[in-house]
């Protein structure tokens, strides 16, 4: 294998769909994600993908609530990247989706287009991409550029020509949203060969594509999100414990593979944050 940068492993530890119906181990509270922040972080996750919900489980981009848990997170583990979601979910509105960057997180997510999910339209469009990524800019907050389908790439393309999303660019590839591009590996290869050069990416696959499309990135330089965000299961029907036992299996991959795993400090590095 050539000469690669560490891996980064991301938790997308709860998400806005997942409830403990689901899986019992999603967690709502600051305490809970706080201690699935610190299992995650000592499997050899550097990032923390962070939703945050309401006490009965529904999701909020409230921005108290964010400061509650993202507090809770920095005490469990100190060192650990944490992402903020601008998408929110599915209805909510641009004012709603940007609330926890007035916190002004090191790292936030910005999706650049529209698309199906499930039953439900995802919508973004460029005049709510532009607001979103003008109050990251404006908040010193670094984004990843969320692509569930190519069209987001054109897109994100576009408007870092227009200045509107800084360089350098990352992208995380969603493969498997019901409505949006597959999971297999030609769609990834397909993505890979559509950013530019001296982009970096990870790939984050939902259900059953997420262990699968982890091997793949981990085999073609890439970087790694998993999490019960978007799977629920370690093996078919078998529920995953947490995110943390996700996190494991990415890192007995990179084990095998013979890849070591990013701290935080080297995925800042990476990734081109500045230390909050």
């Amino acid at each position: 294998m050539r000469q690669r940068d560490p891996l980064i492993i991301t938790a997308a530890i709860c998400g806005a769909e997942t409830m403990k119906d689901h899986n019992p181990a999603v967690p709502y509270t600051a305490r809970e994600l706080a201690r699935e922040a610190e299992l995650c972080r000592a499997e050899g996750a550097s990032v923390i993908h962070l939703h945050v919900r309401r006490p009965d489980g529904s999701p909020t981009q409230d921005r108290r609530t964010f400061g509650e848990a993202i507090d809770a997170i920095r005490q469990a583990a100190p060192d650990i990247i944490i992402q903020t979601s601008t998408g929110g979910a599915v209805g909510m509105t641009v004012q709603e989706r940007t609330q926890p960057l007035d916190l002004k997180p090191e790292f936030c997510t910005l999706t650049t287009g529209t698309c199906n999910f499930g039953d439900e339209v995802f919508e973004n469009t460029f005049p709510m991409i532009r607001e979103i990524a003008a109050r990251a800019v404006a908040n010193g907050v670094r984004m990843e550029i969320e692509a569930f389908d190519a069209g987001f790439v054109d897109n994100a393309l576009r408007l870092h020509r227009e200045g509107v999303i800084p360089a350098p660019l990352h992208f995380d590839f969603v493969l498997g949203v019901p409505g949006a591009m597959t999971g297999t590996e030609d769609r990834l290869d397909f993505m890979r060969s559509i950013i530019p050069a001296d982009s970096t990416w990870m790939v984050a696959g939902v259900g059953r594509f997420e262990l699968p499309l982890a091997s793949a990135a981990i085999a073609r330089g890439g970087h790694v999100r998993v999490g019960l965000e978007d799977n629920s299961y370690i093996s078919r029907g078998v529920l995953a414990k947490g995110s943390w036992e996700l996190v494991r299996e990415v890192r007995k991959m990179a084990e095998q593979a013979g890849v070591t795993l990013a701290t935080p400090a080297e995925a800042r590095r990476i990734l081109s944050i500045n230390p909050a």
